[in-house]
């Protein structure tokens, strides 16, 4: 099959050249220039504008991939492609778009008669050798149009991609997969920040996180991660203790209060995350005065 893969970040540019590696044709475009440029040195068909991507296609049904920053950017890209593509064309939203924008996504492509997929993708920058996690959302006949492409992307042709509902599913299991990961990592992270803390026992934190690869009912994915991170640096010194959020575990607290189902852990994981941002901590400060006010405790000075 042929498609455009309109964004080139990192993680659409190892989609298209996965892709490309399948035996697929894919035109790949993205608003700078050396994104393209890179993309074609990999073996991708380079487009510098929508119209020339779209142009670029010659097999029906026309396929346009989306990897684009959620929010406006998407709804803005998707209005732009459907105006060049006819009736029976799809698009294919892979970015992490909340899915109750992807339901009013769908509504719109569906007054003009393009074909609507949304895809929860998952693999990071390992998706090019180890392939991606696809949770997708749609009308089941349209996912089955776009089976060899599923196929290529996932880590198996039968393993790690599925459609699990219709228009806005896919991005909604999407965001309860990235919520539950916010909860693992903060597990992670404080299971080593305790180790770390036992200076009586002198851990050595990479042994530890290799002697659990194996056997142990922790081990995962996330726990390889860390034991890698941890060989490359024991202390993670060169590490600032900042940690962003892309917005999906902020959806999924969101979406536990609206549902009244208790995530205690996936909301405590990105408040940590919001802690780390804290340079100023006034929190921190006001209850250390507090204690002072009330009991006389001592208080450091900047």
């Amino acid at each position: 099959m042929e498609l455009a893969m309109i964004g080139l970040g990192k993680m659409g540019l190892n989609m298209a050249v996965r892709l490309t590696r399948g035996g697929h044709r894919v035109v790949g475009y993205a608003r700078t220039a050396a994104n393209v440029e890179e993309a074609v040195a990999l073996g991708v068909d380079g487009a510098h504008s929508l119209e020339e991507t779209v142009g670029k296609l010659k097999q029906t049904p026309r396929v346009v991939w989306l990897m684009v920053p959620s929010g406006a950017a998407t709804t803005e890209t998707i209005e732009k492609a459907a105006a060049l593509l006819n009736k029976g064309d799809i698009i294919v939203d892979g970015g992490n778009s909340n899915y109750k924008d992807t339901i009013r996504h769908a509504q719109i492509l569906e007054a003009k008669g393009v074909d609507f997929v949304d895809c929860g993708t998952s693999g990071g920058i390992w998706g090019l050798s180890e392939g991606y996690s696809l949770m997708i959302g749609g009308q089941p006949e349209v996912t089955e149009k776009m089976r060899p492409i599923f196929e290529t992307l996932a880590p198996n042709a039968d393993k790690g991609w599925g459609r699990v509902g219709p228009h806005g599913a896919g991005h909604f299991v999407k965001m309860i997969h990235n919520g539950i990961e916010y909860g693992m990592m903060q597990s992670f992270a404080e299971g080593f920040s305790l180790l770390k803390a036992k200076k009586d026992f002198g851990l050595d934190l990479a042994q530890v996180s290799h002697i659990w690869q194996d056997g142990s009912v922790v081990r995962s994915w996330l726990l390889d991660l860390a034991a890698r991170a941890l060989d490359e640096d024991a202390s993670l010194d060169e590490i600032k203790p900042w940690v962003a959020d892309s917005g999906e575990g902020r959806w999924t607290v969101f979406e536990s209060i609206d549902l009244d189902v208790p995530a205690p852990v996936i909301t405590l994981a990105l408040q940590m995350r919001f802690a780390s941002r804290d340079e100023e901590n006034f929190s921190a400060r006001m209850l250390a005065a507090l204690r002072n006010q009330f009991g006389g405790h001592a208080v450091k000075k900047d």
